[in-house]
């Protein structure tokens, strides 16, 4: 079984087995992936200003596609190699940290009105906040996420984490990082007073019933606005998210200008989630349809914010297998910042670079 982790350079340690490439500006690798490391190449990994690496421990078991990698033509296996681009780090929580965050969500979604709520979110968005600091992720992978099979409290999770990965794209400060990360663990916070047999209606809701649903913004803010703890941006966040950018949200129908920075982040986190999460009345979309979808929604949802989420997804992982509209398979190499949907991928067949994203010639091609 083999474990992969990230390291901060000044913990590395002699023997660690480093689990990328690191390669010089001309391309040239100074140290292969699979290399144990010594004290020469860690201090080397020092001078270079390389805050970390990653790291595996374990045997890799003998696996049909470890055969099937055996067995490539030379030039895949080559153009793999020279072109394979490790992905941004992403958002991992351990599961003590998955376990903590979902039993305080729990908590505050039971316990709106007592003196503990405050501390409570500050815990949860701080092990959060760790979760993004410890590593340096800049990326996130919504299905590894999952803290409870509840879906509001995994929900709430996956927006402020989305949101809190989004700011930090932004250059946003660590407080503001911070606040939008509260602000998107409590943005639903109002459902805890919608009653029980609308919130949890296993059908859609009719019209009576989803005028009482959207009340949960303003709720959610009555909740909020009088505990001190919480500044006003906070409170704004949960009260605007559902607002939409050409004034069509609710519950006031602000315009693009009235709208918070804040809201207009989690606002974008918060559609992509629900897309991609299954209900008891609606199929989730895959992450690429959601992707689309979100990229179509330019009249309602901040461009700016839009970008900076788009720019996080990673919807096909380095070392993944697609296949593409020709018919040939090929391995993902590298994802472009800003072309999520089209990465560079290496033919696995004719070893053919295909760079999706800025080759004209790979216009007509896609990822089926």
């Amino acid at each position: 079984m083999i474990r992969r982790f990230y390291v901060r350079t000044g913990s590395l340690k002699e023997g660690m087995r480093i689990d990328q490439a690191i390669k010089d500006r001309l391309d040239r690798t100074l140290i292969a992936r699979g290399t144990p490391l010594d004290s020469y190449l860690i201090d080397g990994l020092k001078k270079r200003g390389i805050p970390g690496v990653y790291i595996r421990e374990g045997e890799e078991e003998v696996t049909q596609d470890k055969q099937e990698e055996a067995v490539l033509p030379p030039v895949v296996r080559h153009n793999i190699e020279k072109l394979r681009t490790q992905d941004p780090a992403k958002v991992t929580l351990s599961e003590s940290v998955k376990k903590r965050v979902s039993e305080g969500i729990q908590y505050l979604y039971n316990n709106s009105d007592t003196k503990e709520f405050a501390d409570t979110t500050s815990k949860i968005t701080n092990d959060l906040m760790k979760a993004i600091n410890d590593n340096e992720a800049l990326a996130v992978d919504i299905s590894v996420l999952k803290t409870s099979d509840e879906y509001t409290f995994k929900h709430s999770v996956d927006v402020a984490t989305m949101s809190m990965i989004i700011a930090k794209k932004q250059g946003l400060s660590q407080k503001d990082i911070y606040n939008i990360g509260i602000a998107g663990l409590l943005h639903d916070m109002g459902k805890s007073k919608i009653p029980p047999e609308i919130l949890n209606k296993p059908g859609r809701l009719n019209e009576e019933e989803f005028a009482i649903m959207k009340q949960h913004s303003s709720l959610g803010y009555e909740i909020l606005k009088d505990k001190e703890e919480f500044s006003d941006a906070i409170s704004l966040a949960v009260l605007q998210h559902h607002e939409k950018m050409n004034g069509t949200g609710y519950p006031l129908g602000c315009s693009a200008d009235k709208i918070i920075h804040y809201a207009k982040i989690i606002s974008v986190a918060d559609v992509y989630d629900a897309l991609v999460t299954e209900r008891p009345y609606k199929k989730s979309f895959s992450q690429r349809t959601a992707v689309e979808m979100i990229m179509s929604m330019t009249e309602e949802l901040d461009i700016t914010a839009m970008r900076s989420f788009l720019g996080s997804v990673i919807l096909y992982p380095v070392d993944s297998t697609v296949e593409l509209s020709n018919g040939e398979k090929a391995r993902v190499v590298k994802n472009e910042a800003n072309s999520v949907l089209r990465p560079v991928v290496v033919g696995l067949t004719s070893g053919k670079v295909y760079d999706l994203a800025n080759d004209l010639s790979c216009a007509n091609i896609l990822i089926l």
